[in-house]
């Protein structure tokens, strides 16, 4: 089976509402087959090549590159997104994104 993955860098300026954010699109995530494998809070950054601040860091999966970019230019998520992650996230930063197979 393929899956496409983001590993995702975020500076979270409002932990309150970055949660209500996780859950208001988690229901839609996974009807689009995602979900996340990680998510660790960070406390200290040695290198950063892009330079934007991260203290959160994530792997988000999809069952495809597809099935990635239907969740997100859904209109139900992009009002979530507008609502909550808009207002909690200071800056976002993709650090890698890849493909792999599994039995």
């Amino acid at each position: 089976m393929k899956h496409y993955e983001l590993l995702v860098g975020l500076e979270i300026k409002n932990d309150d509402l970055y949660a209500q954010y996780r859950e208001a699109m988690k229901p839609l995530l996974i009807q689009c087959g995602g979900g996340f494998r990680y998510d660790f809070k960070v406390s200290e950054v040695l290198k950063n090549e892009e330079g934007r601040p991260i203290n959160r860091v994530f792997v988000i999966f999809f069952e495809n590159e597809d099935r990635m970019k239907r969740f997100f230019s859904n209109e139900e998520y992009l009002k979530i997104k507008q609502k909550y992650f808009e207002g909690s996230v200071g800056a976002t930063t993709i650090i890698s994104e890849y493909k792999y197979f599994t039995n």
